[in-house]
């Protein structure tokens, strides 16, 4: 009876050590993502790699392959992208809730790009392609706050190897899967239904501030009749912390006023 009690008090101290630490990693990948933020701006570049080839999740076909997106978010706040589509490279300036894409008509507000039924922004053809950046981009989030919701999606975050990694929540590799979490789940309707989905992150943290990211997602997506297995991996690497500056052209500096 004695022995049972001491193996039962050794499993609970044993799992209260593993929730600490798991809590410890979450605290630290957070903080290292606040500290990133507070360092006056910098610089990254997200790529995105498709077992399998194929699209990147946008509804298939070549114009829509996830090519590299790089950023640049300044001291005040001021994000510039330019985000490559297939072979289409579309850039847009980003401030609070206001936006701006250069689009073949010149620059044009995110207001005004969403209800371009025609799709006239860099990126877009026909179909509301328009409407889908604009949704896109207006949940965009820089390295630093993606940062923080990734970490929420994780289940427990240990450090290892020089990093922290963990398994995805089935809830957060969902939403990871269909975009969610930068910028909506599909161009109309309800979204997708997506099952079986799993998923896993790391991060790299370098003298206490976030240096780099990668998440992995797969499982089955069916929208609109279409089903098809998606297994995604996005890498984020940060670079010119405390140096980058973001110059924004008139034209946009005008749409965002």
């Amino acid at each position: 009876m004695i022995m049972k009690t001491l193996a039962w008090i050794v499993s609970l101290s044993l799992l209260a050590a593993t929730a600490q630490a798991a809590e410890a990693g979450k605290d630290a990948v957070v903080g290292a993502a606040k500290k990133l933020a507070s360092q006056g701006g910098y610089a990254w570049k997200t790529t995105t790699e498709n077992a399998g080839g194929g699209g990147g999740g946008g509804g298939g076909g070549g114009a829509r392959r996830m090519g590299p997106t790089e950023g640049k978010v300044s001291k005040d706040g001021v994000t510039h992208l330019k985000m490559t589509r297939g072979d289409t490279t579309t850039e847009a300036v980003l401030q609070g809730t206001k936006g701006a894409v250069k689009t073949d008509q010149g620059w044009q507000t995110l207001e005004s790009l969403a209800s371009d039924t025609a799709g006239g922004g860099g990126g877009g053809g026909g179909g509301g392609g328009g409407r889908f950046l604009a949704r896109t981009l207006q949940n965009y989030k820089a390295p630093a706050a993606e940062a923080e919701d990734l970490a929420a999606k994780a289940k427990e975050l240990k450090l290892a190897d020089g990093m922290y990694s963990s398994d995805l929540t089935e809830e957060g590799a969902k939403t990871l899967m269909t975009f969610g979490g930068r910028g909506g789940a599909g161009a109309g309707g309800g979204g997708p239904t997506v099952s079986n989905a799993k998923g896993s992150v790391k991060f790299w943290v370098k003298d206490g501030v976030l240096a780099k990211y990668t998440y992995q997602v797969q499982g089955n997506v069916s929208f609109n009749g279409n089903d098809r297995e998606v297994n995604r991996t996005t890498t984020v690497e940060i670079s010119n912390v405390g140096a980058t500056t973001v110059e924004v052209p008139e034209d946009a500096k005008k749409k965002l006023s």
